[in-house]
């Protein structure tokens, strides 16, 4: 008798056959799973960023990320200019204008309120950064325009170094989500603030999404692994060699983790290993002699 068809006759006793319910179960979950940001569902869970791209290449990045959201700053998107990033983006994509130069909450709020006038919406990501070495975000000013911008009708979601209480303020201030940075903006160095980020995504019931340094598609993977709500990616996209290429390789590899998240991840032992298959049963000759192991 082959392997082959010692195989196939003992499915049933190794679980094959439920699988294909498995499957199923997987697929409607998959099918389900929507990300609402402030009422508006998403399917898509990679947020692009567009600050360093030449506008040539928005469109394409866009497309073959398969992002639904694109964030922008205010100064590309100037009304009358001959270089505006709007006219570049597809249709049906949500603008996401940040704050990108507000060193505190006012002047973060007076760039929202702008935003809006200009026709980009109510959608807002906070940026405010008084250190312009490292551009870690000020998490106090944050805060405030978090809770100014959500009294006036905005989804703010506050781009903040991963803190607790920090986002714990955020929540009661009424952020729609919360961003935490995974490395320094631009730096393509991947989940160093990893710990942290589990903490918020373990106790803040709000969708937390991973925000700046994310450099490769496996850091993005990773990232959803552990159960972020989203990835967004600007430098690791458009320093890349081949940019759609690349856009697309972050959007296989942010289902991936996603899939897996949902999927439950294996366990992981503390020490020690444990054989994958049985160490007992071996097929045998003849002669019911097991057979000498290789």
């Amino acid at each position: 008798m082959s392997v082959e068809h010692v195989c196939c006759r003992h499915r049933k006793n190794f679980g094959f056959f439920p699988l294909a319910k498995t499957n199923v179960e997987m697929e409607i979950k998959m099918d389900k799973d929507i990300l609402v940001l402030g009422g508006h569902e998403f399917s898509s869970r990679f947020i692009l960023g567009s600050g360093k791209y030449s506008l040539g290449l928005i469109q394409a990045a866009v497309e073959q990320a398969g992002a639904q959201i694109i964030t922008l700053a205010l100064r590309r998107a100037n009304a009358g200019g001959t270089a505006n990033i709007m006219d570049y983006i597809p249709e049906g994509v949500t603008l996401l204008p940040n704050t990108s130069g507000a060193r505190n909450a006012d002047e973060a709020v007076r760039i929202a309120r702008l935003s809006r006038e200009i026709g980009c919406g109510d959608f807002v990501k906070i940026e405010i950064m008084r250190d312009s070495k490292y551009l870690l975000p000020d998490n106090q000013e944050t805060v405030k325009a978090t809770e100014i911008l959500a009294r006036e009708g905005f989804v703010v979601m506050p781009y903040m170094y991963p803190d607790l209480n920090t986002a714990r303020d955020l929540y009661n201030a009424g952020a729609a989500s919360v961003m935490p940075l995974a490395a320094p903006i631009g730096s393509n160095k991947g989940l160093c603030t990893k710990e942290f980020i589990q903490i918020l995504i373990d106790e803040i019931d709000l969708p937390i999404i991973v925000d700046a340094g994310i450099g490769c598609p496996s850091q993005a993977c990773e990232a959803m692994e552990m159960g972020a709500a989203a990835v967004m990616a600007n430098t690791g996209i458009a320093t890349a060699g081949d940019i759609p290429a690349m856009a697309e390789a972050f959007r296989k590899a942010v289902e991936a983790g996603r899939t897996a998240y949902l999927a439950g991840m294996g366990r992981v032992l503390a020490r020690g290993g444990s054989a994958s298959s049985p160490l007992t049963g071996y097929i045998q000759d003849g002669s019911n002699n097991e057979l000498p192991s290789s």
